[in-house]
């Protein structure tokens, strides 16, 4: 992926057509310009949250065991190649953060405070808020970092503790 070996100085219309065996006038007239392009890109990386969220969303059983669901997807897309490669380049790129921000956050976290609210839990937005920093805590920076991402079952204990802790701290009408 260029944006992962050069970041966003690298992911050029010229070197993306080069990558893909396509023209520049090709890529131009699909996405219409660069930010059209990177819009597309992060477009595609929040819709992969957001289904992975959204399928969580229905994975029966107890409040538990679905938010610790959520949980999982959800840190273990924050923390995918793909994504730590457009959140660094997104660090550097005001245009990128606004698109970052616009289709991943915003999207993403009003659609759990409304999974939270219809599961009995006061103030979704602040308990959402918990539940994220109880969950990321400091994994997202250490990988964006560098830092090898944790393996698919300690990000498992990680979502289930984090999940474990939010429930004790946040009273439901649904427990």
């Amino acid at each position: 992926m260029l944006l992962t070996e050069h970041g966003t100085d690298g992911l050029t219309m010229q070197a993306i057509a080069a990558a893909a065996g396509s023209s520049k006038e090709s890529l131009y007239s699909w996405f219409g310009n660069r930010t059209g392009l990177l819009t597309e890109l992060v477009q595609r990386q929040a819709d992969t949250v957001n289904a992975a969220v959204t399928a969580a969303l229905d994975v029966p059983g107890a409040l538990d065991s679905r938010l610790t669901a959520i949980a999982e997807g959800l840190l273990t897309l924050l923390l995918s190649p793909s994504a730590l490669a457009i959140n660094r380049a997104a660090m550097s790129d005001p245009d990128l953060a606004a698109l970052v921000l616009q289709h991943g956050r915003h999207t993403t976290g009003p659609l759990i405070e409304s999974y939270l609210a219809a599961n009995g839990i006061p103030n979704p937005q602040d308990s959402f808020r918990l539940l994220y920093g109880l969950l990321v805590r400091d994994h997202h920076i250490r990988c964006l970092l560098g830092e090898t991402p944790p393996t698919p079952p300690h990000l498992h204990t990680i979502a289930k503790t984090a999940v474990d802790h939010f429930l004790t701290l946040v009273p439901t009408s649904t427990r």
